[in-house]
């Protein structure tokens, strides 16, 4: 039986960030999670190695959300069953001083996976709605024309970045990129309780950072941003789906059940088939092996 419909969390409407919810109260123990978890793991991967055997799609997982929210836990999780070669994680830090020679999308076209093959972008181009809304003064750093101080950065800026984003998304798509993009949607009691962790668990220590109580004092605006971006940017060709993120393991296997279902759609996707000549001459060379 089904735990919960993916399309009940895929963002086709508008979306208030403030009435979704932000765990997913089902009956099922952990036992059970953990079962579901290793059989649709044992899925993908199965279905990882017929794309990369057809060679025509790319997939592009994105997931964002404030800090100690699990992306980094989900990865291990997901893929854990992937064939090394079948999968890159990127995680995109501040902008180098390359990078920023460039347009704020370059680094991203550059990460994007290849033919076969599935990449995830720990944190993803939205932070260029997102935490440079938070802090305008970032996009200085970009040198960008009519920008020379921060109360040159309209709202029409802003409009212009998510048309450039929706615009990337939909270029790559038409070009054969599958684009799922996963917001974690945490409660701020939640995500205290997880920055106590890492304050207690002194193996958990060096995860804490002095920064995400300073990004934490601007909850409610992110909280804006996130529902903003993502009510602009979820589009038939790159859907947003939001997770209920206070239960870990409940959101890993969300994430995975909604790409695997994501996956079925595309029906196209088969191992190619043996040549002619390879089929009517098997039984000799498999003679010729034997010997």
């Amino acid at each position: 039986m089904d735990v919960f419909n993916p399309e009940d969390f895929k963002i086709t409407s508008p979306f208030d960030i403030s009435k979704f919810p932000t765990e997913l109260n089902v009956p099922i123990d952990d036992d059970e999670k953990e079962d579901r978890m290793h059989k649709i793991q044992l899925k993908l991967s199965e279905w990882q190695d017929r794309m990369y055997a057809h060679n025509r799609y790319g997939v592009l997982i994105c997931l964002q959300g404030m800090d100690t929210s699990g992306k980094d836990s989900l990865i291990r999780e997901v893929f854990k069953e992937f064939n090394m070669r079948g999968v890159v994680v990127h995680s995109f830090k501040t902008p180098t001083s390359t990078e920023l020679e460039h347009d704020y999308l370059w680094r991203h076209y550059l990460a994007l996976p290849e033919k076969g093959k599935f990449a995830v972008f720990n944190r993803t181009h939205y932070e260029n709605v997102l935490v440079t809304r938070v802090h305008p003064e970032y996009i200085m750093a970009e040198n960008l024309p009519g920008i020379e101080k921060v109360e040159d950065i309209t709202p029409q800026f802003w409009e212009n970045r998510f048309e450039q984003i929706n615009n990337f998304e939909k270029h790559i798509t038409q070009n054969g990129t599958i684009v799922l993009k996963f917001y974690f949607h945490m409660s701020k009691e939640e995500q205290r309780k997880r920055l106590l962790k890492r304050l207690e668990n002194p193996e958990d220590n060096w995860k804490f950072s002095v920064g995400d109580l300073k990004e934490r004092e601007r909850w409610d605006d992110y909280m804006n941003y996130y529902e903003d971006a993502i009510n602009k940017t979820s589009k038939p060709h790159a859907p947003w789906y939001v997770i209920p993120s206070d239960d870990k393991e409940m959101a890993r296997y969300m994430v995975a059940k909604i790409i695997w279902e994501e996956m079925q759609q595309y029906t196209n996707i088969k191992e190619p088939q043996l040549d002619e000549k390879v089929k009517v001459n098997i039984e000799e060379y498999k003679r010729q092996l034997e010997k």
